[in-house]
């Protein structure tokens, strides 16, 4: 570790020569005029405003000049309220200019400007305002690398901010006109400001990005590239405060009745000061989230769902750090068995999904001196099941899950704009004689001042308190060139038997080390063939810590790129060259089972979105070293955008394993394993209707059928191989699963929305097979659809505009 950490330390003194390219300035001026948002541009002051001009491409090649027929100016104005931008981009095709209607956020099939703001100049934390063509805003915190292109999605569009724009097509191309309140911005107290800005352009039809300050793509990190806004003084940060009301109605039905609810509430934002904000949630109400993906779940691990409930997805850069947040244990399923069940005479009948949250507050922001600090709190409160005497029938309730206290605290220190180590506590607390637990991390991430090399790592601790204690740790290691047309990475990590980061975290596999390396090439510059391109060769050895036995082992080779229609290909390659054991799919602790050598090759095309009908298409297949077992499968996605107000897409996922191997079932002797098909179908079907920029209606909906059939059976051996035997029972699994969600939304104000959603769902879970779809369905939807129609409301109130009605 010290041979590395030197190494590291040289690099930092003798890497490269390449200078940084000079940010560009630009002067903001003082208006008295009232700016009016309607892309016309009239008010005097926007003449005398100085110009940004001489955008520069970002991709795909990198540091080109824009065209002389493309040229883009910006121009900035400021008062005592806001900031006002007003961009004109030409066109010399302007009828060729896309602009799909999509839903806030969505960038869609369109053309789109962009104006990005650091209010401290730390090149720490981006915010980033879009505007598309067709008058859709998009609004995120950009605080991870590449945050250039609105349609890298890795960052947090879930963030809302209450601004203005209107866009206007016109003869010479499109212009726009953005006000952007300070209350949506975060900046010091100083009575002269300099913060850090660019502005983006894309050009879709073309697949063409460019950004004002020049953004060199040979180094990761773009947030510190940004250019230099000056010329702002005197402002005020306004009162950070904001209340969200809402009410929800809803109406259920199914086979065993029907039901209505009302719900009413408010969230919360309060800016504490310039650096940070309260986000507290009271009576919350998630009914509209969008439905989880179910499958039928044949592994050991628990299926992991994605966060669609806005508080726990909004302003979460720094709550991610350390991966220690599965937010959705947060009101998840209960996860205990009463604790005075009589076993030999009562049975648990009726469980909740979900538990219910109580509220919930968060604490984020960043200091001017670059310390990100956020605390996270949540309560849930106590849930029980139903409980059935099975002699006398008589029923009592039983604890599922008790009273719970969730708390993360992320202190996140930030340097040189581009470095950070960070500490992490993720503590669970729950009533009465349940489980504790407490997780925590210190993270690094290190890089030379050019950000050619990178040096990160972590070290995590975990203690659990089931009145039998236990601790575990994990470290890790990686050390990554991260810039150049070559690129390397060597990574090692260390996990103990005991190291649980479950209750608010997830993991799935504890109890080994590894070591990985990679390698890639990649242009940063079109060619003749490609606009992109780029190979990797990748490998991987896992070894359990306590038999030294490979636990997994890889070496895959794989291409992708974009060619110069911009279609999208990728194909991989991967062998499995060595017997290895898995020391999980077993469920019970100290014991494996062998996995036999493998190839896998899969194929990925995507062509180009800009046409009107596009298609994805990726086949794969894994061939094992074990007579007739193979895996096997394909899915395909058509999408058709008639204009653009409708689009439609439809996805296909046929999945086949032949002679898999698995675990079924076990008693007090033996575990056993079958030899089984796996057939998975999966249909799913989206709908857009863009009635204008604020009003759309939306389709989803999912068919899922799968089904597990066991044709021979094996008792696991001690030294992890099957042995033939004879099990009586039937572990045939079938399972199907509906889900249906028509929605009308309506963004009447600035982040206020009405919403409307109706959805149906069913599921069908049996022992016995059945091969025919259509027969499927019918047992899927007999007497086991429910149905649910709900009204939403939510208000978006800013405190400045609200002391104004009085």
């Amino acid at each position: 570790m010290n041979q590395i950490l030197k190494f590291f330390l040289l690099l930092i003194l003798l890497t490269g020569s390449k200078s940084w390219a000079q940010k560009k300035i630009l002067v903001a001026k003082t208006t008295t005029d009232n700016i009016i948002i309607d892309g016309k541009f009239n008010e005097l002051s926007w003449k005398a405003a100085p110009v940004a001009g001489d955008f520069v491409m970002f991709q795909p090649d990198n540091g080109k000049p824009i065209d002389s027929t493309k040229r883009t100016e910006v121009h900035i104005l400021y008062d005592n309220e806001a900031v006002y931008i007003a961009a004109v981009m030409n066109d010399d095709q302007p009828k060729k200019i896309l602009k799909e209607i999509t839903q806030r956020d969505n960038v869609g099939t369109a053309d789109v400007f962009g104006v990005f703001i650091n209010g401290f100049n730390d090149g720490q934390q981006d915010f980033q305002f879009f505007v598309s063509a067709s008058g859709v805003q998009m609004d995120r915190l950009a605080t991870e690398d590449g945050a250039v292109a609105p349609d890298n999605f890795s960052q947090d569009f879930s963030w809302d901010a209450i601004w203005d724009s209107k866009t206007v097509i016109t003869e010479s191309g499109w212009a726009v006109e953005m006000k952007i309140p300070y209350a949506a911005l975060r900046f010091s107290k100083e009575n002269v400001q300099t913060w850090g800005l660019n502005f983006y352009r894309s050009i879709r039809r073309d697949r063409q990005h460019y950004t004002w300050s020049p953004i060199d793509s040979e180094i990761r990190s773009t947030r510190n590239q940004n250019g230099i806004l000056e010329g702002i003084e005197n402002v005020k940060t306004s009162t950070r405060l904001f209340f969200i009301p809402y009410s929800s109605y809803y109406y259920e039905e199914n086979e065993s009745g029907s039901a209505t609810k009302f719900k009413a509430g408010m969230d919360i934002k309060y800016g504490i000061n310039d650096s940070f904000t309260l986000d507290a949630i009271l009576v919350p109400d998630f009914g509209q989230t969008r439905f989880d993906n179910v499958i039928l779940n044949l592994s050991p691990f628990e299926q992991e769902f994605a966060e669609n409930r806005p508080f726990f997805t909004e302003g979460t850069d720094l709550f991610n750090k350390g991966a220690l947040l599965y937010s959705r244990r947060i009101g998840g399923a209960p996860r205990f068995t009463p604790q005075d069940l009589d076993t030999a005479n009562e049975t648990v009948t009726e469980i909740p999904n979900t538990v219910n949250l109580l509220n919930a507050v968060k604490i984020s922001g960043r200091t001017k001196k670059g310390l990100g600090i956020g605390v996270l709190n949540a309560v849930t409160e106590r849930t029980y099941a139903t409980i059935e005497n099975t002699a006398t029938g008589a029923r009592r309730r039983g604890v599922v899950e008790p009273l719970t206290n969730y708390n993360l605290l992320v202190l996140d220190q930030r340097f040189n704009q581009n470095s950070s180590v960070t500490l992490v506590n993720a503590s669970t607390f729950r009533e009465g004689n349940y489980r504790d637990a407490n997780v925590a991390g210190l993270i690094f991430d290190l890089n030379t001042k050019e950000n050619a090399y990178n040096l990160s790592g972590d070290f995590k601790y975990s203690a659990i308190n089931t009145g039998q204690n236990y601790e575990g740790f994990k470290t890790s290691v990686n050390f990554e060139k991260t810039s150049g047309k070559y690129r390397y990475t060597i990574f090692g990590k260390y996990i103990s038997a005991d190291y649980d980061i479950n209750d608010l975290g997830i993991g799935f596999q504890t109890d080994y080390h590894n070591i990985y390396a990679d390698f890639s090439y990649r242009i940063l510059n079109p060619t003749k063939t490609f606009n992109t391109f780029r190979t990797d060769m990748k490998s991987s050895l896992e070894l359990e810590n306590t038999t030294g036995r490979i636990q997994d082992n890889f070496i895959n080779v794989s291409a992708e790129g974009n060619s110069r229609q911009n279609d999208y290909y990728k194909f991989l390659i991967q062998l499995n060259p060595l017997e290895s054991f898995d020391f999980y799919q077993p469920r019970s602790s100290g014991r494996f089972s062998y996995v036999p050598r493998s190839v896998t090759s899969l194929f990925v095309f995507s062509s180009n979105y800009n046409n009107t009908l596009a298609l994805d298409i990726n086949p794969s297949v894994k061939m094992y070293d074990e007579s007739g077992r193979i895996d096997y499968g394909f899915f395909i996605s058509p999408r058709y955008r008639i204009n653009d107000k409708i689009l439609l897409i439809y996805g296909f996922n046929y999945f086949r394993s032949m002679n898999d191997r698995g675990y079924v079932a076990s008693d007090a002797t033996d575990i056993y394993y079958a030899q089984r098909d796996i057939k998975t179908i999966t249909s799913e079907l989206s709908g857009k209707l863009a009635l204008n920029n604020k009003m759309t209606i939306n389709l989803t909906t999912r068919y899922y059928w799968s089904f597990s059939d066991n044709h021979a059976f094996f008792t696991l051996e001690d030294t992890g191989y099957l042995s033939p035997t004879a099990f009586g029972s039937n572990v045939d699994e079938n399972f199907n699963v509906w889900n249906f969600d028509l929605s009308y939304a309506w963004w009447f104000a600035p982040a206020s929305q009405i919403s409307i959603l109706y959805r149906n769902n069913a599921s069908d879970y049996r022992n016995v097979i059945e091969r025919n779809l259509t027969n499927n369905l019918k047992n899927l939807f007999a007497d086991n659809l429910n149905n649910i129609f709900s009204i939403s409301f939510r208000y978006y109130i800013d405190y400045n505009s609200a002391k104004r009605w009085f």
